[in-house]
């Protein structure tokens, strides 16, 4: 049954990670430091010959031994169908992309596509963009892709490449619709309604009476927000969509969408406030007080999950996603770790992002790391028994270099 949406403005959810570019104002002056990306140092390692691609015919060319050298597990796949990417001529909801990732690098494959496109997280240049092509080669290497990646993606942020999960209203062929000049598109994370995310993406898992807006198009190009939601939700399988021979697994699990769409904004926010700080140390003009205080507001706030948009019924993936995520640790001396996942009121069982621990994190300035760790601690430490308590015990027992009012206060009231 047709059903209109009722989100027009500031709603949607479809391309997988869209890359941000850095403004010129702001890079320009910057002095870039040698890349240590995991995709740049994989290169090196090939160069030496430390490290080898293999070609499987038939089998996914180099992409399984791709993702076993970058430590991406098969089982994170998410597939979106909108034509919103590099290769939008080769995607549509019958041969949907899929988007493989970790922490720190994700892997986009198309099947009939060209390319392998890899977006890779430096912890001081931020995201880079690569290319490996999918034909097989004597000497398989990447290429970087910094002005066709960037020139389409820059709306997210003024300061650093990032990434994003969007949302669109997909027309039968997977192209996003427009109303007039205005395509309905936008950017979402763990605090947009549910309601709103993953249009133009394939959702499987459970979810209850809670409605997306994934595994579906537009029913009339001409009446963009006229869907048929008939068989969209709560879907274990997607044989009847799509060929999933093509692809590694046969899932485009929920719990990974909704990880990948905590992940991508934190790591703009880490990577926009390093960006932020080397330019002002370029250009002093361009240095706000209230803006970076704004900045670590944000990101301190968004790091606490403090406006994510609470689940109104539990949620369960079909992939081994949810059980191999969490065992990426670390764990406390309880067992506990920041990875766990809730899916019953919310995404994670404690309220700090596991991003606390990426390599961009630590690399973040003294002054505004420590500011950032300040009010975070601020927060944690207020909760004398509950859950934020149990996050400041995790960390100190798993995150070294923490000040050592950390310490003295997770001895105080500890939880059981």
């Amino acid at each position: 049954m047709p059903f209109r949406s009722e989100f027009i403005s500031g709603v949607c959810a479809a391309t997988w990670l869209a890359a941000l570019g850095a403004a010129p104002s702001v890079a320009q002056g910057v002095a870039q430091p040698a890349r240590k990306d995991p995709v740049s140092r994989l290169e090196t390692r090939l160069e030496r010959g430390e490290a080898a691609l293999h070609f499987h015919p038939g089998s996914g060319g180099y992409l399984p031994n791709l993702l076993r050298e970058l430590d991406i597990n098969v089982d994170s796949q998410v597939l979106v169908f909108s034509k919103t990417s590099l290769q939008q001529d080769h995607i549509s909801p019958r041969n949907p992309r899929a988007i493989y990732f970790n922490d720190t690098v994700s892997v986009g494959s198309v099947p009939g596509g060209k390319l392998l496109e890899l977006a890779s997280l430096d912890p001081v240049r931020g995201v880079v963009f690569h290319t490996l092509d999918v034909q097989e080669s004597a000497e398989p290497r990447f290429k970087s892709k910094v002005e066709e990646c960037t020139m389409c993606h820059n709306s997210v942020s003024t300061f650093a490449p990032g990434l994003m999960v969007a949302t669109v209203y997909p027309g039968p062929d997977g192209a996003p619709i427009y109303l007039g000049a205005k395509s309905l598109f936008n950017t979402t994370d763990d605090r947009s309604p549910f309601e709103s995310r993953w249009g133009g993406w394939y959702v499987t898992g459970t979810h209850g009476s809670q409605h997306h807006m994934g595994n579906t198009v537009a029913i009339d190009s001409s009446h963009p927000l006229e869907m048929d939601e008939a068989g969209t939700q709560n879907r274990r399988t997607l044989t009847d969509k799509i060929d999933v021979s093509q692809y590694l697994t046969s899932t485009s699990d929920i719990v990974a969408l909704m990880t990948l769409e905590h992940q991508t904004q934190m790591t703009n926010l880490i990577t926009s406030i390093a960006a932020r700080t080397r330019a002002q140390s370029v250009k002093p003009n361009v240095k706000s007080d209230a803006g970076m205080t704004a900045a670590i507001e944000e990101l301190v706030n968004y790091m606490l999950f403090i406006d994510e948009a609470p689940l109104r019924e539990p949620v369960a993936g079909v992939s081994t996603f949810t059980k191999t995520f969490p065992q990426r640790g670390p764990r406390d001396r309880q067992g506990r770790s920041l990875r766990d996942f809730d899916l019953q009121r919310r995404l994670f069982r404690y309220p700090v992002s596991y991003m606390i621990y990426s390599e961009s994190f630590d690399a973040l300035p003294d002054p505004i790391r420590e500011q950032i760790l300040k009010r975070v601690f601020d927060v944690l430490a207020a909760d004398e028994s509950g859950d934020r308590r149990a996050a400041l015990e995790i960390l100190v027992d798993t995150k070294p270099n923490l000040p050592e009012y950390w310490k003295s206060a997770s001895l105080r009231h500890p939880t059981r």
